[in-house]
């Protein structure tokens, strides 16, 4: 345990329970369109490897 003490008023939660509570919130929300970056200050290197998986159908 990291705070020995450390107290809190809630109980703990599982990953599985964590799991479920995200996902059912994502249907309520429904998809969300973030922005992506333009990516116009990429070094050669990394645009190198974003053109290899996208070569092999990744989606970066």
């Amino acid at each position: 345990m990291a705070f020995k003490t450390l107290k809190t008023k809630r109980e703990a939660i599982s990953l599985a329970a964590l799991g479920e509570e995200i996902a059912a919130r994502r249907v309520a929300v429904g998809p969300v369109n973030t922005p992506r970056n333009a990516g116009t200050r990429r070094s050669t290197a990394k645009q190198a490897l974003l053109n290899q998986i996208t070569k092999i159908g990744g989606d970066w």
